[in-house]
Parts: C-alpha cells; structure tokens; sequence
C-alpha cells in the first residue's frame, strides 16, 4: 500500500406527508380529491447528557434550522439536501445514535435518487452509510454504481477499499486504496492504508500510516479524534500500553466527552489489572453513548474479577441491545455470535456466524469467530478450517493470534506453529489469553 503525504482535513425517518383537499360540496357534488405529498425531512435528534451541552451542537442546531428552511421552501435543494445528509452522518458517529440516523439517511437519499438518480454524491452517501450498517454487499453495489459518475473522486475509492476489505477481498482492496492515495492523499486515505497493513500483519507500516492520518486531521474533530483513538488500538495490539494511554489523553484534551477515548484508557487500565478503574471508566462512556462494546467490555472485566454471573446478565443485556439495533436494519450478527458465544450458547452463535458466511466467506474476522465456535463445540475439524482462512493474510491481531494458538495446538493442527502464536498473544496481552481458556489473569 503506497503512502504519500499531504496535509488534508476530512469529512468523515423520512415521512411522507398526505393532505386531502375538500372544499364543502355535498356528496353528490364532490369532485375527486386532490391528493398532495410532499417529502417531510427527519428532525434532527436531541442530544442528552454532556453531548448537549457542547458549543458544537449549538452550531448543529443552528445550521440544520437553516437548512430545514430551505428545504421548506424546495424540497429539491440538493445542495440542502446533501448538508443534512452530512450533518446526519456526523451526528450518527458523534452521538451513536445509529438506530434513527441511519435509517433516516438513507430515505433522505432515496428521495433525492428518486430525482437525481445520476447523483454522484447521493450515491456514494448511500453506499457509505450502508457500510456503517455493515450491509457491505449493498454497499459495494451501490459504490460500484457510482464510481463513473465520480470523474475521478478518491472519496468513492475509500468506500470500495472499505467494501471489499469486509467482504474479504483483501487484494481488490488494495488496489482501491492505491488509487485512492494517488488521487488524494489524506486523511482517509492515510487510515484506509493503515487498515489495510495491519491485515497484513505490518503493525509497524500501520501505525506509520496512522500517524500520518491524524497529522492530516483537522485537531478536535471527530475524523481526527477517530484516527487517533485507532492509533491508540494499534499500540494496545503491539502492546504499547503507555503510548495508547497518552493517544486517548490527548483527545480527551481537546474532546472531554469522546467516550471511545475514555473506553480505551478503561482498556489500558484493564492491561495493567486496575479492574474498578476500568469499570469506572466504562461507566463514564456509557453516559455519553449508547454503544453495546462498552457493555461487553464491562462483562469481559467482569470475569476476569471472577464475577461469572454478573457477566452473563451483562451479556445479555447486550444481546438485547444488538437485537434493538439489528431491526433498525443494521446487520450486526457476527457481534451477536461473538455474545452468544461469550454466553455459551454455541448453536445460537453458530447460527448467526453462517449468515455472515454466507455473505463474506472470505473474510478474516468471520471466519475467525467461526473457528473459534466451532472449536468450543468440539469440532475441530471445522475449527482448524475457518482459523486457517482466518490467518491467510498473516494478521497479528491478539485475538486472533490468541484463538489460532489454541486451536492449532489442541485440535490436532501444527502443535508448534500454535504455540507461536499463543506466545505472540501472550506477550501482547496476557488477559485476552486468559479469557479465551477460562483462567482468571
């Protein structure tokens, strides 16, 4: 994956109103009624907690008022129409409020498909919210439709790059992001590129391109913040716990309530066994976001403390949080398998796990969950199947290496090259490794 540098700053429900005209005739007189609809623009959402007390949603606020008094004037601005769909998305990722925004988006974009079915922009929205609802083949088709109307526009390179990546199509992936850094160096392109080397496994060559990614940020902003608290990840995988800490430090200097700054710093103190403060920090992110990984992570703790049955309540909890989100029509069964695993229940787990095989059989992180699900199951044959796809592009994430090592040493796979990998683990954090074989750390 090519890196160039320069500096760049990213941008990273719809009702139908009816109304009947009727001007008094008797029955025998009433001429057929006129019906007349119009388009009616989703409310922006409030925000609560310390979200709404932020100078930034006052600009939000004000400038969606603008907007809506445009709309209420043409409800064909497209121009209107694409700032709201911007300030949506943003909101969405700010708030976590994905259930509502997403939906409302992308009828929003329908509507103005339904007029401008040749709107570049509109499309390669449509295909980007589409991927954060993880409806990756949609958005693929969507993306792909798209990209001749671009002229050329690296934002549509990105959502192919991000596109293929989870459908498992790591070397088409590349090639979009290729081309996306040679037309536009940035932010986006810097992050896509560091993704992709981690896949790899090239740890050092991502956190390279990350570091370059929040250079190429906007400080305090979401897209930079976002970078940042990726770097942050990247360190905890390599187990540079100290470095991670200062990352989310220094969002937290310029962005107080990012809660997935404070989630990571709950992580680091989890590293170091500092258990109640890592609750302590959970718990202050729960009340900026409703986000269902901050609530698994609280169960994770939880069992590391030996506390097995406050986890499971946690556990499903969180499940039901998943389902919630899943009927809004975000796909979201591989994190579902991932909690009913945690839960024990193997066969709901392997349920969900073969739907997203059915749609991504290819994909690391899938297969990755498969074989582990089927190695608690006891079918190790399968087990050493699915972890083996999942290790095809030598990724050194610690789940992964954790969940290989133990298969491959204790389902009759290569006992030494598991160990490897278990050792790997290990040295990175050795917590993880003693979740996966029911030890307390």
């Amino acid at each position: 994956m090519k890196i160039t540098r320069v500096a760049t700053q990213l941008f990273f429900a719809a009702v139908i109103g009816v109304s009947f005209a009727s001007c008094g005739e008797t029955d025998a007189e009433k001429t057929p009624d006129v019906v007349i609809t119009r388009f009616v623009f989703p409310e922006l959402k409030a925000r609560e907690g310390k979200l709404a007390k932020t100078q930034e949603w006052e600009k939000t606020k004000t400038k969606v008022t603008e907007i809506m008094a445009k709309l209420n004037r043409n409800d064909k601005d497209e121009k209107a129409i694409l700032q709201l769909v911007q300030i949506y998305m943003q909101e969405a990722r700010v708030t976590g409020e994905h259930p509502y925004y997403y939906p409302a988006i992308l009828k929003i974009l329908d509507y103005d498909l339904s007029f401008n079915k040749k709107s570049f922009e509109a499309l390669t929205y449509k295909a980007s919210v589409l991927m954060s609802q993880h409806r990756f083949q949609e958005a693929f088709e969507t993306a792909t439709k798209a990209k001749p109307l671009g002229r050329g526009n690296a934002y549509i390179y990105g959502v192919l790059t991000d596109a293929n990546v989870e459908l498992g199509k790591y070397e088409d992936a590349v090639k979009q992001c290729d081309s996306m850094q040679l037309l536009k160096p940035s932010l986006e392109s810097y992050a896509r590129a560091s993704y992709l080397r981690e896949i790899y496994g090239d740890y050092k060559g991502s956190i390279e391109a990350m570091k370059l990614a929040v250079e190429a940020g906007l400080p305090a902003s979401e897209p930079y913040c976002w970078c940042r608290k990726t770097l942050g990840v990247l360190f905890e995988n390599t187990g540079q716990w100290n470095d991670a800490e200062n990352e989310y430090l220094n969002i937290l200097a310029v962005r107080p309530d990012y809660a997935f700054a404070i989630e990571g710093l709950a992580r680091v103190e989890k590293a170091r066994g500092n258990y109640d403060k890592a609750i302590e920090h959970l718990n202050k992110a729960i009340e900026i976001m409703p986000e269902f990984s901050f609530h698994e992570e609280l169960a994770e703790i939880m069992l590391l403390q030996g506390k097995k049955d406050e986890a499971m309540e946690k556990y499903n909890a969180t499940t039901k949080m998943l389902e919630e989100d899943k009927a809004s029509g975000h796909i979201v069964n591989l994190d579902i398998a991932n909690v009913y695993c945690a839960l024990g229940d193997y066969n709901k787990a392997l349920d969900y796990v073969k739907m997203e095989l059915e749609v991504r059989p290819q994909n690391i992180d899938v297969n990755g969950a498969a074989a582990w699900i089927y190695y608690k199951m006891g079918n190790k044959e399968k087990a050493l199947e699915h972890i083996r796809i999942a290790k095809r592009t030598n990724s050194q994430q610690p789940l992964l290496n954790a969940r290989a090592g133990i298969i491959e040493a204790n389902a009759g796979g290569d006992v030494k090259k598991g160990k490897e990998y278990l050792n790997a683990a290990k040295k990175v954090n050795p917590q993880l490794v003693a979740l996966l074989e029911g030890k307390e750390a």
